[in-house]
């Protein structure tokens, strides 16, 4: 939800005297407080550090649903903070709600109400109400005297706010500044931006665009989006068909209902307005429930409504025309909709933490960073473009995003502000190019680590682990893998949410979730198709749907041989590599051969899943039954579980143990055993796993002669053994021109998570619309 506005005022000479007879009799009755006021603040200083007094103050429905997450936390440190609230603009004004009242419900008291709004709508009254606002506060600001004054966002009434207290040298801390929406309030922010002391900004974007803007990195927080904090805890509830009725009524159902929220282009008023009858004539065409919020106060917006009831949309049976929605109830009407439409900043910020699918009409969010969820329709000039549109985006759904937070925003602020030094230098110091580079700071509370969260499903375990963006493993878990799917479910979410909950502390923020998983995997949809005999009840499995829901975290799923491949992509020796083969010689004495290939820098998949399967390329036209079920694979000859029985074979036979071989017979036998006795001289273990490289070597072979890679890792405990007698294979039977091709041991020990965690980190940060 977005921007409301004014307050009844008007410009008559007449009603401005009478209010401003008014005024002197309210601030004369307000200073003579002043005194006790100040003898009260003395009173509540701790004998050391005192506490620090933060005034919020509000312009808007749309500010408030950010701001009031902050207010609730700093009321609930009294012993740290003392919290003043100021409300103005459209809160005041019986137009557009008079949603002040929201703030009383929630238990704040409101320290000043200022009618700063010049009715009009249009762009000389956004400028008077400027001034208007810049008359009034300089009392306010004087009589309650705060530490730091919070101001969100890019509204005229904030700029208004900023540029009070920046003259009456009072520090300022900016939500949501570096960001870029594509209109004029793109240029009151940066001018915010330029007035604040410290900022608290919701993307790594933001953040960059922050530090280009010459601001003290240290003091830019990249804190995510308060709303984030409270959306994200309770848009899970189980009353939301309840009030998604009480606004659409009883017919109303899950995900068939449109909500449409569109406000004027200060820059472009007239097409704003063309856009908000073609939009409606679209959603009057698609005859489907549809909830219209009223735009907000900007110059335009009583066109807008001329439009809107010209049209008779408050009158229309599929139509429910609002002036506001409690910010609670519009999270569920929003997390629940068949599809949002408009150009609002919570299409593009908060629908995208539920999956909602959005259509972004205009230019109004021209920059913004959004999610898959979002079709943008920028040159929506005629009804049957925005039609198909909506026949495009309704009913579907994406996986959850969290570009703009992770629900942890107000902890960080409010660290953020308790160890701001009072004694520091008021004015403003600004940092010129050369631009520092934030990846080489470590300072703690103001960077975080980007960070995945990786899963590697194996045939014993189950691993979940912190990756950061660099590819160090902060933390991992491993848990025996059930042997059902009901409870390998539930240990894989409680163990992601343990992760999850440790990030916070371990000062990394999760961008999603990373999966390896044996079997033919679907990547697309997020679903496993066929598993591998090792991992039981994993067929047809869709996991990126409950993994999502339960964490409120976008989540890609891959095979382990396509994970390793790009684990080797990212972190090892593939990296820059345009053309390159990755096998996976068994990562243990109970797995297979797998592996993977990138092609002109991308990961081949192939049309059903199923490129790559290396360790079932056929090297003989008989050979040993592989778990697949045919004969002769690689599989069947080189990996942990042929070598462990062809162990076994000649352990029963007694004929693997040798002289200076030391081997205790209570053990299991491997294929470690299978090795060392071939090192100490057994001519039969030699010859096992000779046949087991040449096997190897020749199916590289083949892959050579097939897709010619200029570069191939061997991955896995075997690999340090097979890489010599594969090069051999390779100059020996290769064609002349694959003949030079080299064969690498892979520096990753984790391949597997590494190459999970990797899905997460280039397709989180990637994205530069």
């Amino acid at each position: 939800m977005e921007k409301q506005q004014p307050c009844a005022l008007s410009r008559n000479p007449h009603t401005l005297n009478t209010w401003k007879a008014h005024e002197l009799y309210y601030l004369k009755m307000q200073r003579s407080k002043e005194k006790m006021e100040r003898e009260k603040t003395d009173e509540n200083e701790y004998q050391g550090k005192r506490k620090l007094k933060v005034c919020v103050a509000t312009c808007n429905r749309a500010d408030y649903s950010k701001l009031a997450p902050i207010m609730f936390g700093l009321k609930s440190h009294p012993e740290e903070f003392e919290l003043e609230v100021v409300v103005l603009g459209s809160h005041l004004i019986d137009d557009y709600g008079n949603t002040f009242r929201m703030i009383e419900q929630d238990h704040f008291d409101i320290g000043s109400k200022l009618h700063t709004i010049v009715r009009g709508e249009d762009e000389a009254a956004m400028v008077e109400s400027v001034g208007l606002a810049l008359v009034k506060l300089p009392d306010v600001l004087q009589r309650l005297n705060p530490d730091i004054l919070v101001v969100h966002g890019d509204r005229f009434d904030a700029l208004a706010l900023a540029t009070a207290a920046a003259l009456m040298n009072i520090r300022i801390l900016h939500l949501e500044g570096g960001e870029v929406s594509g209109t004029i309030d793109d240029s009151i922010r940066h001018a915010i931006s330029k007035l604040a002391h410290y900022h608290a900004c919701c993307t790594r974007m933001a953040e960059q665009h922050l530090i280009a803007m010459c601001e003290d990195h240290s003091r830019i927080l990249l804190a995510g989006c308060p709303s984030y904090d409270k959306l994200l805890s309770t848009h899970h509830r189980d009353d939301y068909m309840d009030i998604i009725r009480s606004w659409l009524g009883d017919k109303a159902t899950d995900r068939d209902y449109i909500v449409a929220l569109q406000h004027p282009v200060t820059t472009d008023i007239q097409h704003s307005i063309k856009i908000y009858g073609l939009m409606l004539d679209a959603l009057i065409s698609f005859n489907k429930k549809t909830l219209i919020l009223f735009p907000n106060i900007d110059a335009g917006s009583k066109e807008m409504v001329r439009v809107m009831r010209k049209k008779g949309i408050e009158q229309h049976p599929n139509f429910r025309a609002v002036k506001h929605i409690p910010f609670e109830q519009f999270i569920q009407l929003v997390c629940h909709a068949g599809c949002m439409i408009g150009n609002s900043s919570c299409g593009v910020r908060e629908a995208g933490a539920f999956g909602t699918p959005v259509i972004n009409l205009g230019t109004r969010q021209t920059g913004r960073e959004t999610g898959e969820n979002v079709l943008h329709v920028r040159d929506a000039d005629t009804h049957n473009k925005i039609y198909h549109a909506l026949e495009l985006q309704f009913g579907k759904r994406y996986p959850g995003s969290k570009i703009y937070g992770d629900g942890n925003a107000v902890p960080r602020i409010l660290k953020f502000l308790s160890d701001i030094d009072l004694e520091e230098p008021l004015q403003k110091t600004f940092c010129f190019p050369p631009v520092k580079d934030p990846i080489s700071q470590d300072i703690d509370h103001i960077l975080e680590t980007q960070s995945a969260l990786a899963v590697d499903l194996g045939g014993t375990n189950l691993r979940v682990a912190i990756v950061c963006m660099r590819g160090n493993i902060v933390k991992k878990y491993t848990e025996p893998n059930p042997k059902t799917f009901e409870e390998r479910m539930r240990l894989i979410l409680k163990t992601c949410k343990d992760a999850v909950r440790d990030a916070v502390h371990l000062n990394c923020r999760i961008l999603g979730v990373g999966i390896s998983t044996g079997g033919r995997v679907n990547p697309q949809e997020g679903i496993v198709l066929h598993s591998t005999k090792l991992i039981h009840e994993w067929s047809s499995v869709d996991l990126r749907t409950p993994i999502s829901d339960a964490l409120g975290l976008p989540v890609w799923v891959d095979n382990d041989g396509n994970c390793a491949v790009l684990a080797e992509k990212k972190f090892g020796h593939g990296r820059g590599v345009e053309n390159f083969v990755t096998v996976i010689t068994g990562t243990g004495e109970k797995e297979g051969i797998g592996g993977g290939l990138i092609h002109n820098h991308e990961l081949i998949h192939g049309s059903t899943f199923c490129a790559a399967e290396l360790g079932h390329i056929k090297v003989s036209l008989e050979g040993p039954e592989c778990s697949c079920g045919s004969q002769g694979c690689i599989e069947a000859f080189a990996s942990g579980m042929a070598l462990q029985r062809e162990a076994k074979r000649l352990h029963d036979e007694d004929l693997l143990k040798v002289e200076g071989m030391d081997m205790n017979l209570a053990e299991p036998i491997t294929a470690a055993h299978l090795i060392s006795a071939a090192n100490n001289g057994n001519s039969k273990a030699n010859a096992v796993l000779h046949k087991a490289s040449m096997a190897l070597g020749v199916g590289i072979v083949n892959i050579l002669h097939i897709v010619n890679p200029s570069l191939v890792i061997l991955s896995g405990v075997l690999a340090s053994y097979y890489q010599a007698p594969v090069q051999d294979v390779i100059k020996e039977r290769a064609l002349v021109s694959a003949q030079s091709i080299k064969v690498l041991k892979s520096d990753l020990e984790e391949p597997a998570l590494l190459g999970a965690a990797s899905m997460v980190l280039d397709y989180a940060t990637r994205r530069t619309y």
